[in-house]
């Protein structure tokens, strides 16, 4: 190989990894922020570590409509809805990795709702899936 192609190749990886970590650390920068960078991460200041390392919703003294959009958009719900149809496992885990009593409280109602309706034959698993998945 031609040493002039492989210094430009080196060159250009070296630039790549430059340009990765500055627009990186760019965004980090308030003021270089764009908005859909704001809207994707404003309630990153929600989510927090437990004493034992799990990934908590700590949402202690907000209002209620922040909190329901907070946990529409965290990774945490996803995780709960793995947990479907062990609707114990389900309260388990509100209680424990959710910090926010009108929170709690919305998701056990729900959850108590829908198990009701789902061993009833109500709904089958799609619809109280759906169900689940859509806290108001």
């Amino acid at each position: 190989m031609d040493k002039s192609l492989f210094f430009f190749i080196v060159i250009g990886i070296g630039f790549l990894y430059f340009v990765t970590n500055f627009v990186g650390d760019i965004q980090e920068d308030e003021k270089f922020q764009n908005e859909e960078y704001k809207q994707k991460h404003q309630f990153d200041q929600y989510q927090t570590v437990d004493s034992i390392g799990r990934e908590i919703l700590d949402m202690t003294d907000t209002p209620a409509t922040v909190q329901v959009q907070a946990w529409n958009n965290s990774k945490l719900k996803a995780e709960f809805l793995e947990l479907f149809p062990d609707f114990s496992e389900m309260k388990i885990f509100v209680k424990e990795r959710l910090r926010g009593e009108i929170l709690q409280a919305k998701l056990i109602a729900s959850i108590d709702s829908v198990e009701s309706q789902y061993f009833s034959g109500k709904m089958n698993a799609e619809q109280a899936k759906r169900e689940l998945s859509l806290l108001k």
